[in-house]
């Protein structure tokens, strides 16, 4: 299986792709010769990664039958100072909240997210320092 996308420039540093169906805008900011009229590029590598284990993690809950009231997923990075500036660490955070979360069930949908199933994770896993977090509050 292949993937693809096609990204179109349109001005300054503005450019747009659509992805499944769905129009996807990026953009520099201001001071970087943009026009701030969408996401930095760079994030959507976080938002890829959240959305992946987020999924993983929801999909493998259902089938134990356990739904949180509330699930979020944070990732927060570390950026190098010097050119290429490129992620070096990763944390995943995940957030839920509910009653009677059995907390090991919640340690094995992440466990076999991040170890198994998101292909996300397991790229970036190669190329730096990943750690996660269960939170329930």
């Amino acid at each position: 299986m292949k993937h693809m996308v096609d990204l179109a420039w349109h001005e300054n540093m503005f450019f747009d792709t659509v992805l499944d169906g769905h129009r996807l805008t990026i953009d520099a900011s201001e001071e970087n010769g943009g026009t701030d009229k969408g996401p930095r590029p760079k994030k959507l590598m976080l938002l890829a990664l959240a959305g992946c284990t987020a999924m993983d993690v929801i999909s493998m809950l259902r089938k134990m039958k356990i739904i949180p009231d509330k699930f979020n997923v944070i990732v927060e990075a570390d950026v190098t100072d010097e050119h290429p500036k490129k992620y070096d660490k990763m944390k995943v955070i995940y957030q839920f909240s509910g009653k009677d979360l059995p907390l090991a069930k919640l340690e094995r949908a992440v466990q076999l997210s991040e170890e198994k199933y998101c292909g996300v994770s397991a790229v970036y896993r190669e190329a730096l320092d990943m750690t996660s977090e269960i939170r329930i509050v």
